[in-house]
């Protein structure tokens, strides 16, 4: 069962990170290896590997409750990335973190928006 997990969330962490999942992993080995593997396997395996909703409606759900934290922005820029990567829109993104100005402030929103508009510029870059 714990392999299974793990399975699952890899293949998961993979579509919505591609880039990112195996950084995670070699970042953590020397001094938290566990931490890698509880990343892939709790939030990727059993959250993300739920039925009820799909990938890109996780993604929408991460990347508001990302800005609304407001002190996230490592984390918001890597969701906003995997949220394209399961089929968001930019557009999309902009209306999830505008959405979010009502339930969380102006200045989180804010954040979210320039945190967006770097990811935005990085990957016109490429």
């Amino acid at each position: 069962m714990v392999e299974d997990r793990y399975s699952k969330g890899l293949k998961n962490l993979e579509k919505i990170h591609p880039e990112a999942s195996k950084a995670l992993m070699e970042n953590l080995k020397d001094i938290a290896p566990d931490l890698g593997r509880y990343v892939v396997e709790f939030p990727y395996g059993d959250i993300y590997g739920r039925d009820g909703l799909d990938l890109k409606s996780r993604e929408i759900a991460t990347v508001a409750a990302l800005t609304a934290l407001g002190d996230t922005k490592p984390e918001l820029k890597d969701h906003i990335k995997g949220a394209l990567n399961v089929g968001c829109k930019r557009q999309e993104i902009i209306e999830i973190i505008i959405q979010m100005a009502v339930y969380a402030g102006f200045p989180r929103a804010i954040n979210g928006i320039n945190a967006a508009k770097e990811v935005f510029e990085e990957l016109d870059k490429k």
